[in-house]
């Protein structure tokens, strides 16, 4: 199995997807986009609290792919809870069966076809 570095902030935590500085990222890779849990209230005024769902699985260049994702009505449909994102270095040659791995196993909401390509497994974030 791949053990990618998934990028993470200074503490350590998931960086937001529409405040991360980006200035400075010249990875190219594999990156996800998700949403954290959040609360709705029913219709009898009760909280419910919806858990997080992965929103995006994409891989290149990954500075302008999240540039045009934080643009993208239909990822951030999902601002309900925080967008968070996190990316890893993968040389170009196994891209493709990372991405499509990731988008097989995580069904992510925003998703177009994935790589006709051998799934790479790799290590999820959430196991970082």
């Amino acid at each position: 199995m791949f053990e990618p570095d998934w990028v993470k902030n200074t503490q350590g935590g998931w960086l937001p997807l529409e405040a991360a500085d980006l200035s400075n990222v010249t990875t190219e890779g594999v990156y996800l986009i998700w949403h954290g849990a959040y609360s709705l209230q029913d219709a009898r005024g009760q909280n419910q609290t919806q858990l997080g769902r992965w929103v995006r699985v994409g891989q290149g260049i990954v500075k302008s792919r999240l540039e045009a994702h934080r643009l993208d009505p239909a990822i951030l449909a999902y601002r309900r809870g925080d967008l968070y994102v996190t990316w890893a270095a993968v040389q170009a040659a196994h891209r493709d069966g990372v991405e499509r791995y990731l988008g097989e196993l995580l069904k992510p909401l925003v998703a177009e076809r994935f790589p006709q390509a051998q799934p790479i497994p790799v290590r999820l974030p959430s196991a970082a």
